[in-house]
């Protein structure tokens, strides 16, 4: 072979190996495109079956209604109820003097609580074992009125407490689970007027 044909081959040979590569790039990106439109039709999907509970607080029975009004595709779905703070109190910085955060931690800052022992509430009333709910059924779980920390102490320290969350919202997540979904975290805000809040709006009675 000379060195013409040699260089002929060489060329060839290069430029084989370039449409190669770029069908595999091409190949690779289609690919990848393909997931993500995939990913986005799932994130879409699983969106759109986002689980419409309803919570309400009946202040004169000491109770929090859930209600699950659907989608009822989902099945039967597994709710788990979290009290959250008033805000995250995890980030406040301690004061010379003042409760440290594992003190904070002691307590529920808002103006309730689930009650302990009950509902299966842990011993905080922070949050209950998960309980299960088809949809257009509800549930009502047990609440008590939030503990006052120590520090605040004097004979108006319970009605400082008080007054704090007299008309605050308590705030809760919902962790809920249906089999062969990912699962979903709601925000709730349910008034201490017995409306129905929805994903933390007011959605009326």
């Amino acid at each position: 072979m000379g060195i013409t044909d040699t260089s002929v081959a060489a060329v060839s040979a290069a430029f084989s190996g370039l449409a190669a590569f770029g069908a595999w790039k091409a190949s690779r990106q289609a690919n990848d495109t393909a997931a993500s439109v995939a990913q986005i039709e799932r994130d879409r999907w699983h969106n759109a079956l986002t689980p419409q509970l309803r919570l309400k607080l009946e202040q004169s029975d000491g109770l929090l209604y859930v209600r699950f009004d659907g989608p009822a595709q989902l099945g039967r779905l597994s709710i788990r109820l979290t009290v959250r703070d008033d805000f995250d109190r995890s980030r406040v910085p301690s004061l010379a003097g003042g409760p440290t955060p594992d003190e904070i931690a002691q307590f529920i800052w808002g103006p309730y609580r689930f009650r302990p022992g009950v509902d299966g509430a842990d011993q905080l009333g922070r949050t209950v074992v998960p309980f299960p709910l088809e949809a257009g059924d509800r549930t009502r779980l047990a609440l008590a009125p939030s503990v006052k920390p120590t520090w605040y102490e004097g004979v108006d320290g319970e009605e400082r407490w008080r007054g704090q969350y007299q008309n605050a919202t308590i705030r809760l997540w919902a962790d809920c689970e249906a089999e062969g979904h990912k699962s979903w975290r709601l925000s709730f805000g349910v008034t201490q007027d017995g409306q129905w809040a929805q994903t933390g709006r007011s959605v009326g009675s």
